[in-house]
């Protein structure tokens, strides 16, 4: 469909402005950019699409068991992380620890840079939970959201105050059979960086969704994309020339800032 169609769809009363400038651009890249847009609007629709499908799928398997997990307040029940009439929750499977052949540097400080590289936390999963802290106190008028990590609770609890975390709920699987059950790791053990939504109907509480393409072939070129909606970073990235880079996220930037456009 047509840039104008499409604008005429939402108030019959619009009219294209075919003059639309921004300053210094030639005719070439107008076009370009208006044939841009119109594979943008596709995109959105299909986005819509995709997620109506979702919202559409039966219902999901009744979850196994009740598990319990580690928190601040004590011993917490998958039922009771459901907030006050919330019937979403979405979990996040935190790697803590990291995937055992990821080298990337520690914590340069706290108790956290104590422990040894392996048992430390994933810096790409701590780039997500920091992006998502943030948005805590907006989705919890709606739905619920935990974390759960294999280390003990208490290394988790003390690399979020590390890390300056405010607003994300924080727990320990140790104990439970949770990640196992919900692919939260590999069948070696190791964790991976499983998201989980379930659903609440009543006393039911079923499984929803998982991002499943952390498991499926990525196309060439390409990481898995399992959260990549969630991730503001990876999506600013796309917004520029460059594209996502060749790069991985670090816990911390201080010693290996790169050169102005690299």
């Amino acid at each position: 469909m047509a840039i104008e169609e499409t604008l005429t769809v939402r108030d019959p009363t619009a009219k294209i402005d075919t003059e639309r400038r921004f300053p210094g651009e030639t005719t070439e890249y107008r076009a370009a950019r208006n044939r841009l847009l119109e594979s943008e609007i596709a995109l959105r629709r299909q986005m819509e699409a995709v997620a109506a499908e979702r919202r559409a799928l039966p219902a999901g398997g009744g979850v196994p068991e009740d598990y319990v997990f580690q928190g601040a307040a004590g011993d917490v029940r998958l039922s009771n992380l459901f907030g006050p009439g919330h019937r979403a929750l979405a979990i996040y499977s935190f790697m803590f620890p990291r995937w055992p052949t990821d080298t990337r540097v520690g914590p340069p400080t706290g108790e956290t840079a104590k422990l040894s590289l392996e048992e430390g936390p994933c810096p790409s999963c701590t780039a997500i939970l920091d992006q998502l802290d943030a948005v805590i106190p907006h989705s919890k008028q709606r739905m619920s959201f935990a974390v759960v990590a294999n280390a003990p609770l208490e290394r988790v609890l003390t690399f979020a105050r590390e890390r300056g975390w405010r607003h994300l709920r924080l727990l320990s699987t140790a104990g439970n059979n949770y990640n196992r059950d919900y692919f939260g790791q590999s069948p070696e053990g190791h964790s991976q960086p499983m998201i989980n939504v379930f659903q609440k109907d009543g006393d039911s509480i079923r499984h929803f969704w998982g991002s499943e393409m952390l498991y499926a072939q990525s196309d060439a070129g390409q990481d898995p994309r399992h959260a990549g909606t969630l991730e503001p970073l990876w999506n600013l990235f796309d917004l520029t020339r460059e594209g996502r880079p060749d790069w991985d996220e670090q816990l911390d930037y201080s010693c290996c800032h790169p050169a102005a456009g690299e």
